[in-house]
């Protein structure tokens, strides 16, 4: 049985991570840099270790995390998303030292993080792919040649990519050739390897994704989709649970598909099927996400499903106790990634001291967070602060307690993405729930906040800070 668990992260998501662990009596043990001493993730745990004085760099020593894993007499270690979350090694060392590995085994990890290997898997078991290159490109002549055969535009991938890195799109000749040596430097430079593949340009799609459970014993299930089609550079913003974009026929196509990807493969633990619906209705598998993912939330506020926690009990090699016929959904969820960035000077990060936090509340509404007032957002990690989730039964209903949450939140000391999100919603497109992955760009005068907007904002700041001089 697992009694103890080393979250192998930080902010956030070892937060939850350390809240699941609380509801089962198993004690949770953090880990941090000096950067993160402060960090809520640290003061919520139950032990807490430094891992020197490398801000990033000792989130990503493998043997330092496992042998601190095996000297704290933990049984299993949580990777969390980000980091090592999608790394075969650590896996493979967990396994050798005797700690579960709350995931995927390395062998699932090595095959489906390769998205070349992952497309012949589907392409196998009668799953659509995007048209493209048969395996890894030889070299820019080679690409030239499938580009001409499958149409521009195209686009050039890293093998070993993710979170939106090693991509680009190439709408001619000319800009596959000035792309190409960009591509597989980003891929060796981010992902150690060179390879890089090519794939029809599905313009302007739909961003459809599958949460999958799957336990040891060979039983599978999807927890519906979620539409993530609100993005930036390849970077999800929102994210909606159902797609407000699906009939019933398409949602149960895209479900059994994902559902037969896991199963294909012989995956086991959580993971997302991620898909490109295209204008046309053609779905098409993307990849697939061997790990927990950020937007866990609103998946679990419309099916009433802990996955955290049942990620845990899979790693302790129990049956999912639950069929497919058994998950039902209601009502729609959204969340909102609050982040320290400025959208009005092209998102550009906006690290320091968090003055002042104000969490929203009421009815449908959640927060996964690791801000507080007084907190100093360290500049080496993502700008996450809170993740705002808010659920209602009808889709006009989660729109409007979106906004009320939205008003209701305060961030102060630092920018951050809130405004940018309550302009959005607005927008007749966003309201009517037909959008696509083209949105953002589409949209530049949401980044024009309104004077009366902006004197609201300003007003509001000046009072907290008048409250924090006195005391209150």
């Amino acid at each position: 049985m697992i009694r103890k668990i080393l979250i192998a992260n930080r902010g956030e998501i070892a937060v939850r991570i350390v809240r699941a662990c609380n509801e089962m009596g198993i004690t949770a043990v953090a880990v941090y840099t000096d950067a993160d001493r402060h960090a809520l993730h640290v003061k919520k745990a139950d032990e807490a270790y430094n891992i020197g004085p490398e801000s990033v760099a000792g989130y990503l020593n493998v043997h330092r995390l496992v042998n601190l894993a095996v000297a704290t007499g933990c049984d299993a270690l949580h990777p969390g998303y980000g980091f090592l979350s999608e790394n075969p090694t650590l896996a493979e060392i967990c396994r050798a030292r005797g700690i579960k590995f709350i995931g995927p085994t390395a062998e699932v990890i090595r095959r489906m993080g390769d998205k070349t290997r992952a497309r012949e898997a589907m392409i196998k078991a009668g799953i659509p792919v995007v048209p493209g290159s048969d395996g890894n490109l030889d070299s820019l002549d080679d690409a030239r040649r499938v580009a001409d055969k499958i149409g521009y535009p195209v686009m050039l991938k890293a093998t070993s990519g993710g979170g939106g890195r090693g991509i680009r799109r190439c709408d001619s000749p000319q800009e596959l050739e000035n792309s190409f040596a960009r591509v597989t430097s980003e891929a060796i430079k981010a992902f150690g390897s060179a390879d890089v593949f090519l794939e029809k340009a599905i313009v302007n799609p739909r961003h459809i994704e599958v949460q999958v459970l799957a336990d040891e014993h060979g039983n599978v299930i999807h927890l519906f989709e979620r539409d993530c089609s609100i993005q930036r550079r390849h970077q999800k913003l929102i994210e909606i649970a159902p797609s407000p974009q699906l009939d019933e026929e398409l949602r149960q196509t895209i479900g059994e598909y994902a559902a037969r990807a896991a199963d294909v493969v012989g995956y086991t633990n959580a993971g997302t099927v991620e898909f490109l619906l295209a204008d046309d209705g053609n779905v098409y598998f993307m990849e697939m996400n061997t790990r927990l993912q950020v937007e866990h939330t609103v998946t679990e506020q419309i099916t009433g499903i802990d996955i955290v926690k049942r990620q845990i009990h899979i790693a302790n090699g129990e049956l999912l106790g639950i069929a497919q016929e058994d998950v039902s959904r209601r009502g729609f969820a959204m969340q909102f990634r609050i982040n320290a960035e400025d959208p009005k000077n092209d998102f550009l990060p906006s690290f320091g001291v968090v003055t002042r936090y104000y969490a929203p509340g009421g009815p449908g509404v959640r927060t996964d967070g690791a801000i507080y007032t007084g907190y100093e957002i360290p500049p080496y990690y993502d700008s996450l602060c809170v993740k705002l989730t808010v659920w209602a039964l009808t889709w006009p209903e989660v729109l409007d307690r979106a906004a009320r949450a939205l008003s209701d939140i305060g961030v102060y000391g630092v920018r951050t993405t809130i405004p940018y999100y309550r302009e959005m919603l607005t927008t007749d497109e966003f309201r009517s729930g037909s959008f696509n992955t083209a949105f953002v760009e589409a949209h530049p005068e949401l980044l024009e906040y309104s004077t009366k907007r902006r004197r609201q904002e300003l007003s509001v700041a000046i009072a907290a800070a008048i409250a924090g001089h006195l005391g209150f």
